[in-house]
């Protein structure tokens, strides 16, 4: 178990790279890594049941300590991130399957890393987990009517089928995930620490089975939608940022929500696209996966070198 928690750890430390690797190589060689993509919806259950062995009732404490910032996050999620999706669908014209793919992404709850950015760059990691636990749990109700209310401008939305997939994909395993862990503590604990490698290979594969499968519409669209996706993404930082510090939170908080802003559960985004809409609409999702861990990681960087002034003065006055 020692050696599979040393390899599990360094997978999750190298998941970006793994990831960019397997992208790359799905996109040269795609007759290699097309059958995955029918593999979309369990791959994502696997992750989401991984994510619910690590859940606890404390992870919710935060929620009744602080009901205000945690609302605060969640809304912030869910209103910053569709609301520039559609921004960005319109004000660019974006062909219709690309814009329904970049408002799912939008319209997706916070990202399953965005908790290990917040830890390194030095932010509030019980607030963040909090924010990612409370937004993925209401997915099944806010994430469909979300889409409805952006994307039907292009598409017919189904909420039901929508609530149905996501129910699927996230509640089922994260709840099963939770109870494993609760009635059967020690077996859950000890397959905790292989998870970070089983989820990094099940993120990897469903990256590699959508970039294969719409490697022809990559080809011809792929530097636009890199290009909304860059900008999507890197906005939601800057609004989730300054939300939070026009909300009065401290800086280990306004870190915490620009990263549960900004960084989305874009596996979500892909099982319900490849499921209820078209391949290519789960392009954007497909390359937010490669590229908000890579941004992710620059801005913890950033933030780590970040001091709250007003809380070292503080501690000053308290020492002197």
């Amino acid at each position: 178990m020692g050696a599979i928690e040393k390899v599990s750890g360094f997978a999750g430390k190298t998941f970006t790279l793994w990831v960019i690797i397997v992208a790359v190589l799905a996109y040269m060689f795609p007759g290699g890594f097309k059958w995955i993509g029918g593999y979309v919806v369990p791959l994502l259950g696997i992750v989401m049941f991984g994510m619910g062995l690590t859940l606890s009732a404390s992870d919710f404490k935060e929620v009744f300590r602080r009901p205000k910032e945690v609302a605060l996050g969640v809304v912030g999620h869910f209103i910053i991130m569709p609301l520039l999706a559609f921004i960005l669908a319109t004000a660019l014209h974006l062909p219709k399957e690309i814009a329904v793919g970049v408002i799912l992404v939008g319209c997706c709850p916070s990202g399953t890393s965005s908790n290990v950015m917040v830890f390194l760059g030095k932010g509030n990691v019980a607030l963040a987990v909090s924010i990612a636990s409370v937004s993925t749990i209401l997915a099944p109700i806010v994430t469909p009517l979300l889409i409805l209310l952006f994307a039907s401008k292009w598409v017919h939305v189904s909420v039901v089928s929508l609530f149905l997939s996501i129910v699927q994909v996230i509640i089922v395993p994260l709840l099963l995930g939770f109870l494993i862990k609760k009635f059967f503590g020690k077996q859950a604990q000890a397959g905790t620490k292989a998870m970070p490698l089983v989820s990094v290979i099940a993120i990897v594969m469903i990256v590699s089975g959508v970039v294969a499968g719409s490697q022809a519409q990559i080809a011809k669209t792929g530097l636009l939608i890199f290009a909304v996706v860059v900008l999507h993404n890197v906005l939601g930082y800057c609004l989730g940022f300054f939300f939070s510090r026009l909300c009065g939170m401290d800086l280990a908080k306004q870190k915490a929500v620009a990263m549960e802003v900004g960084m989305q559960n874009s596996g979500l985004g892909v099982a319900i696209a490849s499921a209820s809409f078209s391949p290519l609409a789960a392009v954007p999702s497909a390359i937010f996966s490669v590229w908000h861990n890579i941004s992710g990681s620059i801005l913890a960087f950033i933030f780590s070198k970040l001091e709250d002034k007003k809380a070292e003065e503080e501690v000053n006055k308290i020492a002197g």
